[in-house]
């Protein structure tokens, strides 16, 4: 792509190590950083373009700056003229895009010399919005010199449907996103005939971020596509770019359903950079159980925003949560105007959930320059081309090694040196890695988890693609061995119908609508202003009960709201403009039960199974926290309806003699196995490719159906998303990791940072972190390898809870 403009900052470029000592310059900051990492800067390596790229191609990219490419990009580029699948995993800011689009617009202009101008085509598929209408304008700048030989167009739920019929017939590179696929193209195909035919390449952006429920359901998209595309002639080779990710081959071709070769060699260079873990202070306040209370990871990183800012220096704070990127930018923007009543203005908050004139003003800015400091979501992680930033500061470990490395890789491009910041918040999994630096530094990125074959993802797949053509005996390899054995189901309860062709839908209503590929749970909940009718934005429906319900605060473009009331029915929560000094935080409980035991492993007397469970959760009350410390104020009950999820879970149990062997009393036996569950949910992001949120947990001191102490870990999502199995196959180093995060923690009864979790629907209670480390320690013992290997057992959307 074009090169990365500096930055106009009033120091000019300061050294990564310079900006840390400036950080660190106030009373107590040197304190806070328990570890710096310094990665030095890398050479790189050219080569040169295959000679079946077309000249005015590479003429194109020179104009951009860009003489030669470097080594992958011609490894991609060679790969895609062969007709062979490939993926590119390489560090931020080496140029995957340049690796498949030079590849991509050499064929779009060797089609665009068939008679009917477009002889060739080619689809992309990102994750967001934002990023396809960054790589528009990428492409669109790139391709300038080739004329109309190149046509890309956006084909999104912005698009004013005036320009859609122009799309399909005219554009030859077509950049929309699996949900509009799904919706909207794959539906419809009929009238992307013309386009569909002359598929060449599929370009898949940011492929690591398809996992869990959300991946599995992208890889069902996939495979319809292809279905379809083979209905006309059409057999696109798949080019797909992913952040450093372990194995990346074979997840792609889990992803595509196609064999991929993978190219993971970055010859890209790379600027120096400074990575600093940054903890917190303890505060004098006292949280639950008068547990210590450390000073969040969202005031320490608007202070240091505010700093960076101030400093010249362009930032970009990422944050875990759409409220906290409102927070950020609203502390960041008032300090700021204590000093220069110009400044407030060169600070925003990005994030999902804006309209779309909102999103597209703040890209703009970006681009533009006239933004210094940015707190954002991962909506824009996700490879928005923000040049020439200085800094990233991480406000909490974003859920895994690769997107750590994506984040922080967003300051320095091109071979600039930058400086990165991960701030731990107050729970186990960050406090573990900030004493930790080897889980960051020396481990290799996670494998990505996901699972095509859930037949709570396949099943309505299966009917979107029985709506599209006729599903066949034919198809049912493309789609898995499952699919034979949901077919006969899907007959039973009418939704397809068998006939001498195949399967057919047999109902009025779109296919496409039985699921939401994002695992979100239905029609979003709009967020409505009840004094004007104004809609200010959008709410996942699987979150809606723990984000918009009665007495929330809501957070909307640094104005702060209230809920005054959540309507289930008609998807609505009416809110109004207040000005309140605390944020919430929802508070459920659990119940569970276990549907049957695919695999058990023996560990001495104790064992650890993996299976099918149901689930039964209802979000009981919120807490009201003070802003920056988070001290809890008071609690409110709510009435909402239960929900039940049948999912995939890990659970482990225990003995009566193990128990006595470890000292454990029947009084502290509750507490030593909640604290336990909370520790090893905190830690599991560090072994499966989840988030805290993707999970859930149950511990009770006499389950009905093991008979026995028992400790629950379960997917947050229908069918299960991946995550529980791979905690089963991990079971020794994660547990053996929870044990010492609640062990090391210099807390003395339980904290946040160890054993305490802030979506605890029982209050943290009870709770004994002692007792924990001796009911681990005895789980532990008789367990010589890493994880469980398994045997057949004896009987062949809103964040889940913790109880």
């Amino acid at each position: 792509m074009a090169q990365d403009h500096l930055p106009q900052s009033a120091h000019g470029r300061t050294s990564p190590r310079a900006l840390l000592e400036r950080l660190t310059s106030g009373v107590g900051r040197a304190a806070r950083i328990t570890h710096t990492e310094h990665l030095p800067p890398r050479v790189g390596r050219h080569a040169d373009w295959p000679d079946q790229i077309r000249a005015e191609v590479i003429d194109a990219v020179r104009l951009a700056g860009i003489d030669r490419p470097w080594e992958h990009q011609a490894h991609v580029a060679a790969h895609a003229l062969a007709g062979t699948s490939a993926v590119v995993s390489t560090g931020t800011a080496s140029g995957k895009s340049l690796a498949y689009l030079v590849p991509v617009l050499s064929a779009l202009l060797d089609g665009s010399e068939a008679p009917n101008g477009r002889g060739a085509t080619a689809l992309y598929l990102a994750p967001t919005k934002a990023l396809a209408a960054d790589q528009r304008r990428a492409v669109a700048d790139l391709a300038a010199p080739l004329g109309k030989a190149v046509r890309a167009a956006v084909y999104d739920g912005d698009t004013p449907f005036e320009e859609r019929e122009w799309v399909r017939q005219y554009a030859t590179y077509v950049l929309t996103n699996p949900d509009m696929l799904h919706l909207g193209i794959l539906p419809g195909h009929s009238r992307w005939a013309s386009f569909l035919k002359q598929l060449r390449y599929v370009v898949i952006d940011e492929c690591h971020t398809y996992r869990g429920v959300f991946g599995s359901h992208v890889a069902q998209v996939i495979r319809r596509l292809r279905r379809v595309c083979a209905r006309y002639g059409a057999d696109p080779v798949f080019l797909l770019a992913s952040a450093t990710a372990a194995d990346p081959g074979a997840t792609a071709t889990r992803l595509t359903g196609v064999p991929v070769a993978e190219v993971t060699e970055d010859a890209s260079p790379r600027g120096e950079l400074a990575f600093a873990l940054w903890e917190p202070p303890l505060t004098e306040l006292s949280g639950e159980q008068g547990a210590p209370v450390r000073r969040s990871a969202t005031a320490e990183a608007a202070d240091l925003l505010t700093d960076l800012v101030l400093d010249g220096t362009r930032t970009v704070a990422f944050v875990r949560s759409r409220r906290a990127a409102e927070l950020i930018a609203v502390i960041a923007q008032e300090r700021l105007a204590e000093i220069d009543r110009s400044l407030p203005r060169r600070v925003a908050a990005y994030r999902g959930g804006y309209l779309p004139h909102e999103r597209r003003a703040l890209e703009r800015e970006l681009h533009s320059g006239r933004l210094l400091g940015l707190a954002s979501t991962t909506a824009l992680e996700l490879g928005v081309d923000v040049s020439g930033l200085d800094a990233v500061l991480l406000a909490g470990y974003p859920g895994t090694r690769a997107s750590l490395w994506q984040q922080a890789g967003r300051a320095g491009r091109a071979g600039q040196g930058a400086l990165a910041v991960l701030i731990a918040r107050d729970d186990p999994l960050d406090t573990y890695l900030v004493h930790h630096p080897d889980a960051l530094f020396r481990r290799p990125v996670e494998s990505t988890v996901l699972d095509p074959d859930n037949p709570y993802v396949l099943a309505p797949h299966l009917c979107a693609a029985a709506a599209e053509l006729p599903l066949t005996e034919a198809d049912l390899e493309l789609f898995g061995p499952e699919a034979a054995v949901l077919l006969p189901q899907l007959e039973r309860r009418g939704l397809l119908r068998r006939r001498a062709g195949g399967w057919y839908w047999t109902r009025r209503e779109r296919a496409v609508d039985l699921t939401d590929i994002r695992g979100e749970g239905g029609k979003p909940v709009q967020v409505v202003e009840a004094g004007t009718g104004r809609l200010l934005g959008t709410v996942d429906a699987g979150a809606a009960h723990t984000t918009v319900h009665q007495g929330a605060v809501h957070l909307h473009q640094g104005r702060t709201y209230l809920v005054r009331e959540l309507d289930l029915d008609e998807s609505v929560a009416l809110v109004q403009q207040a000005d309140p000094p605390y944020s919430t935080m929802a508070r459920d409980t659990t119940s569970i039960s276990v549907l049957d035991e695919d695999l058990v492993e023996e560990w001495g007397e104790a064992r650890l199974h993996f299976g099918s469970v149901e689930v039964t959760h209802q979000v009981v009350s919120f807490l009201r926290r003070r802003l920056i410390t988070g001290e809890v104020m008071g609690e409110s009950k709510l009435d909402l309806p239960p929900r039940t999820l049948r999912t995939r879970a890990v659970w482990w149990t225990l003995t009566d003699d193990q128990l006595d062997a470890a000292a454990i009393h029947p009084e502290e036996l509750p507490g030593a196995l909640h604290a336990a569950e909370h520790a090893s949910i905190g830690l599991l992001p560090l072994f499966a490719t989840c988030d805290r949120w993707d999970i859930g947990g149950v511990s009770v001191p006499l389950h009905p159906d093991t008979g026995l102490p028992t400790v629950f870990v379960y997917d947050g999502h229908p069918g299960g998303a991946g995550f529980a199995e791979r905690a089963f196959h991990t079971a020794g180093t994660w547990l053996t990791a929870t044990r010492e995060a609640i062990a090391s923690c210099e807390c003395e009864f339980g904290c946040p940072s160890c054993v305490q979790s802030p979506k605890c629907g029982n209050g943290n209670e009870p709770l004994d972190k002692a007792a924990a480390v001796r009911v681990l320690d005895v789980l532990l013992a008789t367990t010589g390898d890493k994880g469980g290997k398994g045997r057949k057992g004896a009987d062949d959307g809103e964040p889940p809870a913790e109880s």
